[in-house]
């Protein structure tokens, strides 16, 4: 399956509605934040000399960082705003961007046939995928990982929702940032806590360390909070492939 025309186009206007900034969009934390810490948890589990591919790379601020772990970084997005985004943004650093819609089976494939076994690094696409979406996003995960290669993926939890109905209560409204997300009828923390570890486990992936975390976002409430999304990150090795 592809993702709905519909899902696909929020995502293109909200990239094309945002500038070459950093941190404009709520999610684009500094990697000290996020990658630095997030390398850190799969390291001893991953071969650096493999490539780590950056599922959902939006501008690709993280997969910049990741370049300076691993021997190779490639970012995919669904969006072709994001992946502009993230090409201006490369800036001589060897990194490459390119489009791909994770649930387009075909081109995963091709793509794994092209890098081999890698690394993957996914920070919070499944919980605002569309439901029926999700299992093919955590197939994509297995695929590009195959025997050889890890992944790091982090998702938020059910306790982000609160965080953000927390901001939506603030006096005058969501700030503007998270405004933005709402108005182009993304979905964060959409999936439940027990869909992802089954989702990942359906695909053929095992859990090597799991754990809880928070992912810092580029907004604040109205008191100067940051506002920090409660997630939960886990591990993960290739294993036996499921039927489609």
């Amino acid at each position: 399956m592809n993702v709905s025309e519909d899902y696909r186009n929020a995502w293109e206007s909200y990239w094309l509605e945002t500038t070459d900034a950093p941190g404009e969009a709520i999610w684009d934390s500094d990697p000290a934040l996020t990658a630095m810490p997030h390398s850190e948890l799969l390291l001893p589990h991953a071969d650096t000399t493999r490539t780590i591919v950056d599922l959902g790379c939006g501008n690709g601020t993280q997969t910049r960082y990741l370049a300076t772990r691993f021997a190779r970084a490639v970012g995919v997005d669904l969006s072709h705003a994001a992946i502009e985004h993230a090409r201006r943004a490369a800036d001589g650093h060897a990194v490459e961007f390119q489009q791909l819609d994770l649930t387009d089976t075909e081109a995963v494939r091709v793509l794994h046939s092209r890098l081999g076994d890698s690394n993957v690094y996914m920070r919070a696409v499944i919980h605002q995928s569309e439901p029926e979406a999700r299992p093919a996003v955590a197939r994509a995960v297995a695929e590009l990982v195959g025997a050889r290669g890890r992944a790091f993926v982090v998702e938020l939890t059910s306790g982000s929702r609160q965080v953000l109905g927390r901001a939506v209560d603030d006096p005058g409204g969501p700030p503007p940032k998270l405004r933005r997300v709402f108005q182009h009828g993304l979905k964060p923390a959409d999936a439940q806590d027990e869909e992802v570890p089954s989702l990942l486990g359906a695909a053929g992936l095992e859990i090597l360390a799991t754990g809880e975390t928070s992912l810092p976002q580029t907004e604040y409430l109205a008191d100067g909070t940051r506002i920090d999304l409660p997630a939960r990150w886990f591990v993960l090795a290739g294993g036996e492939k499921t039927a489609e």
